[in-house]
């Protein structure tokens, strides 16, 4: 018997292409499955093979748990009961009680070996993964070997991986027998079946794409900074030169178009819009609404959007068929685009700009002509002129060093007021609400003024009402409510 197991572990890991010590560790598992079905199926049995002679010993054991924590007395032993035995032991430790030889039987060997090939089985998919991962490929290239529920599974090399339909490029009909090549998206190791997941949808699959057919890239002179799909119809990239000599566009372009052509070819005829991407956000902007012409445009860096303004005849242009010019020019650049034309520009502004007159008018105690003179100069929040530094507003000229004076010290006894104020609302906002996470206090004081003092009065909402009420993007709204409303569903 140890002669024949010593044989058999040798040749399993030979054929298997695995170390001895996993095809040991399989073989004690198979035995120790095999002696809980001749003597307790709830107990916890532990096999050691000695791996010079082959001969082994099986042990029963109890896990060490607090006195009232047992719950499965077969494998579980009070830490009282177990001190009596064993003075120093401790919590989570074992008590071990050495088994009589099993003759396991035909059955019992049967189940044993079932239990060995299974376990080498695992230990040979999880090399071949291993060697697979080190190689540290990020596209795959295949083979179609079957479709189950629409989902192609790819045989590539001595790995198989899947491609799920959701993340095949549309109206791509993938027969088995096909040639495929795809972005590794993720790796399932808990999975049954194949367990890298790939992806011919997503974005980084045409950076790698560009990285096979531009050497550029990989000698470190050109470099993809971002890229935004609408799978098998149109995909923008932004690119940067790392050498002042290299065209970034024309090299990813190539002769003829040779390279772009190449890309697109394995994108099922994605159109491909290369950008020359820039440290400034607006001038990146401006590029990747490219072939629209841009008339001006305004950052709003807290919100982290622009307001884009184009002439009529570029309106169409910018925002591309369905939308989609304006929304992959958005996710390449990640930052919101608004898009409008000269005349809903001047009317957002003279809105705007209505907006803050009217609040240095009521806050400040001052007329049109002085309110108008402060927004020309760029001021737009009663922060801003409280805070400003001095010789920044001595410098309007429409105002001598007193009107200065007066109208920072108002400024500052408006804020003064309205902390005041807050505090006050504060007291009577509930603590869920104050705790909540992603509310602040200024938000809890200007929600307070509108009747929401609990979670369950921001709950209620919805986020326009929300937006409208505490002047947050809509997004911040969402987050608040879908916390808000958590609770209900606990």
């Amino acid at each position: 018997m140890s002669k024949e197991m010593l044989l058999l572990v040798d040749a399993l890991a030979r054929e298997k292409n695995v170390a001895k010590d996993i095809v040991f560790a399989a073989l004690e598992s198979a035995l120790a499955s095999a002696t809980k079905k001749k003597t307790n199926e709830e107990a916890d049995v532990r096999v050691a093979i000695d791996q010079e002679t082959g001969e082994f010993d099986s042990f029963r054991r109890w896990q060490v748990v607090p006195d009232e924590a047992v719950e499965h007395p077969d494998a579980q032993i009070a830490l009282s009961e177990a001190q009596q035995e064993m003075p120093d032991i401790q919590l989570d430790e074992f008590i071990e009680e050495q088994l009589e030889p099993i003759d396991f039987g035909r059955i019992g060997a049967q189940a044993a070996k079932q239990v060995i090939l299974q376990k080498i089985r695992d230990a040979e998919r999880e090399q071949v993964l291993s060697d697979f991962l080190e190689r540290k490929e990020h596209l795959v290239t295949g083979t179609v070997k079957r479709i189950e529920r629409g989902n192609a599974i790819i045989e590539a090399g001595r790995i198989e991986a899947v491609l799920p339909r959701d993340q095949m490029i549309p109206k791509e009909n993938l027969r088995v027998g096909d040639r495929v090549r795809a972005y590794l998206l993720k790796i399932d190791r808990a999975a049954r079946g194949p367990q890298l997941i790939l992806s011919r949808t997503a974005p980084e699959f045409i950076i790698r794409l560009f990285e096979l057919e531009v050497p550029e890239m990989e000698d470190g002179l050109l470099e993809i900074k971002s890229a935004a799909r609408d799978p098998g119809v149109r995909a923008k990239i932004a690119v940067k030169s790392n050498d002042p000599r290299v065209d970034p566009i024309g090299t990813c372009v190539g002769m003829r178009g040779s390279r772009v052509t190449a890309v697109t070819n394995e994108l099922a005829g994605e159109r491909v819009d290369i950008v020359l991407w820039s440290a400034d956000p607006a001038q990146f902007v401006i590029g990747a609404l490219a072939p629209a012409d841009v008339s001006s445009i305004v950052v709003d860096e807290e919100k982290h959007s622009m307001d884009v303004v184009v002439d009529e005849d570029n309106l169409a242009i910018a925002i591309g068929r369905s939308g989609q010019n304006v929304r992959l020019a958005s996710e390449l650049t990640g930052w919101a685009i608004n898009l409008m034309t000269v005349e809903e520009s001047k009317k957002k502004s003279e809105e705007e700009h209505g907006s803050i007159r009217k609040l240095f008018m009521e806050k400040l105690d001052v007329d049109e002509e002085v309110a108008d003179i402060l927004i020309e100069e760029g001021f737009s929040t009663v922060e801003e002129i409280a805070y400003v530094p001095l010789n920044e507003m001595l410098e309007i000229e429409a105002f001598d060093e007193d009107t200065v004076n007066e109208l920072r010290n108002r400024a500052r006894n408006v804020l003064l007021t309205e902390a005041i104020v807050d505090e006050e609302q504060l007291e009577s906002v509930a603590d869920d609400l104050l705790t909540l996470e992603g509310m602040d206090k200024p938000l809890a004081a200007k929600l307070a003024r509108a009747n929401v003092r609990t979670r369950d009065d921001l709950a209620d909402l919805a986020v326009d009402e929300l937006v409208e009420l505490s002047g947050i993007d809509d997004e911040r709204a969402k987050n608040l409510i879908t916390t808000a409303r958590a609770h209900w569903f606990e």
